[in-house]
């Protein structure tokens, strides 16, 4: 049976019963990596609208000058759930957990990944860690007002709930590392018959960069949360100088592995956007192993950047020198990237459907995050912009602008493969435009305040800053109403779309060689790879 208008055939897989049924306990004991992804997008999604309301409560609050909705007490434990939500909760599992668990396996012509019981047990992790998370905003002392970072001396003397929160970014950690050594082991030792390393698609390159450092950097930081566990429960003096111990101390740990967890999730982001352009181009990508190589680049530069983060806390000039060389050298492998994309685009048959906007978009928005990125790694700037709006400007870019744009690329680009059911485009563009122009409108100004001064983490301000607030609010509604119909029309497309077909896109990597949504075991044969995806007369499946 095929659908008339398009003659594709109806979504089969794993929704019915090739899957084990559709029940609720089918799905959270299923060890099939499709579902694992899945569920790994319904519970981040809804994270993220948890952590996107209170980034627009705290918006409200900023309208004016003087107090308008909650009090200062409120506004640091607004702000410090927000940045735990939206880092801990979804970007840094983001891009991989989702699109990752989904979509590797099938790019590599395997069956599953290396082991499926770890990969389940990886969600359930991130959900007890997310239950503590939201369990600290109501026990204790009260929700956590430290910022995200739990900066040493405050986290260990204030009376928020501070132990709770700290145990759950903790736990996190734990899911993180176990989808790195899946990842890992998977890319290893799954690979279908004839692809070597050099004959991967560009987002497994990716998550194989992202992997190492989930592995090798998170444990620090795992290592770091236990010692303010247990420096406020037993007194030990790590951190508290009351105590004998060394706030700085704090900031180093911290920063090895916080940095490299930027690039954890930008890397993945990059990878999407390397499978889109040359896919939306109708062109081999330009520079296969150079961008291949710089993700492995800079994931390894990454671990090497962290002191650009603590400039003015007085560490010596020989190190901030050192620091800031390393800062500008780890642009060198993302600029390769973006000179390669731009080369794909070049005299490419370019179709703009909204996988590709939401790609341009990304090179945009990540290249201004980038741009004034440099200009916290300068030293003589660095002291003028640290810890005003500017630092939020420019890290919402990177984040925002980089990953979060990149994911929602990935679900308009992969959702026919995901639902076998194509995107609404006319609606998708409508959406696209508002959460593009809403985003500058929100973000940009930050910049602005930065220059003029305006401290970050502040619940007042003077009256000499309120414009650039204004617009900034302003562009928040603009945001808050383009992400609502994307995920609506996502949604809607994803249960009443147009028929998809296998590859509509006419992309060139396994999952398009197989049926929309895939099989149990993602093909219906052995998968043999004569060339790479990105070669020409690329053999696909045997």
């Amino acid at each position: 049976m095929t659908d008339k208008a398009s003659g594709a055939t109806p979504p089969r897989g794993f929704y019915g019963p090739e899957g084990g049924g559709g029940g609720l306990l089918s799905w959270v004991f299923s060890t099939d990596h499709k579902r694992v992804g899945l569920l790994y997008l319904y519970s981040l999604l809804s994270f993220f609208a948890i952590g996107a309301i209170l980034g627009l409560t705290m918006r409200a609050e900023l309208l004016m000058p003087g107090q308008q909705l909650v009090s200062p007490r409120v506004y640091n434990s607004l702000f410090t759930l927000h940045g735990v939500i939206m880092i801990f909760l979804f970007i840094v599992p983001g891009i991989p957990a989702i699109m990752g668990n989904f979509m590797l396996p099938l790019q590599i012509g395997a069956e599953d990944v290396a082991f499926p019981r770890l990969n389940l047990a990886s969600w359930w992790v991130y959900m007890v860690g997310a239950f503590l998370a939201v369990t600290s905003l109501f026990s204790g002392g009260g929700a956590p007002d430290t910022g995200w970072t739990f900066y040493a001396p405050y986290s260990i003397r204030t009376n928020s709930n501070v132990s709770l929160a700290v145990l759950a970014a903790f736990i996190l950690g734990f899911s993180s590392v176990l989808t790195g050594i899946n990842f890992i082991t998977t890319i290893h030792r799954m690979r279908a018959k004839g692809m070597g390393f050099f004959r991967m698609p560009l987002f497994v390159w990716s998550l194989y960069a992202t992997s190492w450092i989930q592995v090798i950097a998170t444990p620090v930081v795992g290592i770091t949360l236990v010692l303010v566990v247990l420096e406020r429960l037993l007194g030990i003096g790590f951190f508290d100088p009351a105590a004998g111990g060394d706030p700085i101390l704090y900031q180093h740990l911290f920063w090895i592995y916080s940095h490299p967890a930027v690039y954890i999730m930008i890397l993945p982001a990059m990878g999407v956007i390397s499978e889109i352009l040359p896919t939306f181009s109708r062109r081999t990508i330009f520079g296969y192993k150079a961008i291949a190589m710089s993700s492995m680049a800079i994931a390894g530069v990454g671990y090497l950047v962290w002191g650009h983060h603590m400039f003015t806390t007085g560490m010596s000039d020989t190190s901030r020198v050192v620091f800031s060389l390393m800062t500008f050298l780890v642009a060198i492998p993302t600029g390769i990237k973006i000179f390669n994309w731009v080369a794909t685009l070049y005299r490419g048959s370019i179709s703009l459907e909204s996988p590709m906007l939401y790609a341009m978009a990304f090179i945009f928005l990540f290249s201004i995050g980038g741009l004034t990125g440099l200009v916290n790694g300068a030293l003589s700037t660095d002291i003028h912009v640290h810890d005003t709006y500017f630092v939020v400007g420019h890290f919402h870019y990177v984040m925002f602008g980089g990953t979060g744009i990149a994911l929602f690329a990935a679900l308009h680009y992969w959702l026919p493969k995901i639902s076998g059911r194509m995107v609404n485009e006319k609606k998708a563009k409508r959406a696209f435009w508002l959460v593009v122009i809403g985003f500058n409108l929100l973000y940009f100004p930050m910049l602005v305040l930065g220059i003029m001064g305006m401290p970050r983490r502040y619940h007042d301000y003077l009256p000499i800053f309120q414009t650039p607030h204004v617009i900034s609010t302003i562009g928040s509604w603009v945001i808050a109403t383009g992400l609502v119909l994307m995920f609506w029309n996502l949604w809607s497309s994803a249960r009443r779309g147009a028929l998809a077909g296998n590859n509509p896109w006419g992309g060139t990597t396994l999952e398009w060689q197989t049926t929309s949504p895939p099989p149990t075991l993602n093909f219906d044969a052995p998968v043999t790879v004569t060339a790479g995806p990105y070669e020409r007369g690329e053999g696909r499946t045997a």
